[in-house]
């Protein structure tokens, strides 16, 4: 292997048919929009043309240049066979494999080559919007039905906008999940150049990822990765303004985390403490694992504190014998929207995933002068993340001392039935449906007039569009009814 000053960084010996690159080769940091700043120079013993592994190595090693000598019966080197990566190839071709060329009679200006290509890249990724957004590939590795990914790909789309991520392009894979690279390994060898194509900082995958896994794509691609638990966490860690909402989130990112705490290169692994050989000390991961071990236990302590209080709420507004109405629904279902007409209150609404995670809880006057008390709740989605469940209990437990739940379903959503069905299940799994619950279609002016009838009397449910107070009467004539 051969830097871009022509010094030979590495020399080695592989078999007749196979050679294993040093490890050591990463230290070699791709920057933005840049190659590796190595040539991969090595033998074809039958004097074949480059393979399959070879480009494979040209793509995820992000290498300057990939030559292969082939070597001739007699033994002498014969004819000279490379490749380079290509900015945005057109027709879907990634690189570019040179004509092959006679030993000894090979003219090419590597230096200049190399650096024309990192200019090409630089333009491309000079002329696309500027601005602090992470540019992520969003990637999918799925046995579902082409229907089902498709749609689990939108969502991952709306969670990646909701957290400020600019999407360059998306990819989904039908397979059984590779246990190591989750994907295949010509999908990832797409993957690599695609991102330096498309001058990529981020990786988010539709599917939940192991340690190793994660350790694996980032080793190869040299790029964050972040899967849909992460994503999620992530935007509730955004949303949350209250300290309450705050050690809920970090208290589920920590124990997410926790089992994925790894080293970066276990050749890098050191030993700190154990001052004249008093014992092997702990490694910088086990005391990363010991800090975050201490930190959940405080914030578990934190959070016992915060249940107590709400409990003393709880108790308050029992005695004051108003019945209580809680909110739930998939999330960006409008619930906020809801309250806001039906309290004329000014709780946050915005059009994205999970705009609302602190609850709130409003005074809701009747017609007939009677009165409860309605909350909104955090928005739920499809496989919630279990330590997220667990680390918002609290807020959970409220829905418990609901007389009656509002189950607001976005009419418009394409996934209305598997939204429904998502929410239905995270209610049992709280053990809520003793509660008796009244469904709402809301948007309804975003469908026809005879869609909406059909799909009420199909999940009886009352249509309505939170933003228009005329809507809502039969909404309030049945919750008083109830």
């Amino acid at each position: 292997m051969i830097d871009r000053k022509g010094i030979t960084q590495y020399v080695i010996v592989g078999r007749d048919q196979q050679i294993l690159l040093p490890d050591e080769i990463h230290k070699y940091r791709i920057g933005k929009g840049r190659l590796k700043g190595l040539r991969l120079i090595h033998t074809h013993l039958k004097n074949e043309s480059l393979t399959e592994d070879d480009m494979m190595d040209l793509a995820f090693l992000r290498l300057d240049l990939i030559c292969a000598l082939g070597v001739s019966k007699n033994g002498m080197p014969d004819t000279v066979y490379s490749a380079h990566l290509l900015p945005e190839g057109s027709n879907n071709v990634n690189w570019e494999v040179l004509p092959p060329a006679p030993y000894g009679n090979l003219d090419i200006d590597c230096l200049r080559l190399i650096l024309s290509l990192e200019e090409e890249f630089a333009k491309k990724a000079s002329t696309r919007k500027i601005d602090a957004a992470d540019r992520a590939i969003l990637i999918s590795v799925t046995t579902d039905p082409k229907g089902t990914a498709t749609e689990s790909m939108e969502e991952l789309k709306e969670l990646a906008r909701s957290s400020g991520t600019h999407i360059v392009d998306t990819l989904i894979q039908y397979r059984k999940a590779d246990p190591r690279f989750m994907l295949g390994k010509g999908k990832l060898s797409e993957l690599v150049i695609l991102a330096l194509q498309s001058d990529a900082n981020l990786l988010i995958f539709d599917q939940n990822l192991n340690s190793s896994q994660v350790r694996s794509i980032t080793d190869t691609t040299e790029m964050r990765v972040v899967d849909r638990t992460q994503l999620i966490l992530d935007i509730f860690a955004r949303r949350a303004h209250t300290r309450e909402g705050k050690i809920q989130v970090e208290l589920a990112q920590l124990k997410y985390l926790l089992p994925r705490l790894i080293e970066k290169n276990t050749a890098m692994s050191r030993l700190t403490g154990g001052i004249g050989g008093r014992g092997p000390g702990e490694t910088k991961l086990e005391i990363n694992r010991r800090r975050a071990h201490d930190r959940i236990r405080r914030l578990e302590k934190e959070l016992a504190t915060v249940r107590k209080q709400r409990a003393q709420r709880r108790a308050k507004r029992k005695k004051q014998g108003l019945p209580i109405i809680s909110i739930i629904g998939y999330t960006n279902a409008g619930k906020s929207t809801l309250l806001n007409t039906l309290t004329k209150s000014k709780i946050l609404t915005e059009n994205r995933l999970f705009a609302t995670l602190d609850p709130t809880s409003r005074r809701l006057r009747f017609p007939r002068d009677t009165e409860a008390i309605i909350t909104d709740t955090v928005g739920f989605i499809r496989d919630l993340p279990k330590d997220l469940v667990t680390a918002f209990r609290a807020t959970f437990e409220e829905l418990k001392d609901a007389d009656l739940l509002l189950h607001v379903i976005d009419i418009s959503s394409p996934r209305l039935k598997q939204q429904m069905k998502s929410v239905e299940q995270i209610v049992e799994s709280l053990d809520l449906n003793a509660i008796t619950t009244l469904k709402v279609l809301n948007k309804a002016d975003l469908v026809s007039k005879d869609f909406a009838e059909t799909q009420c009397s199909q999940v009886d449910a009352i249509a309505v569009s939170a933003r228009n107070p005329g809507t809502l009467n039969p909404l309030i004539e049945a919750m008083e009814a109830r």
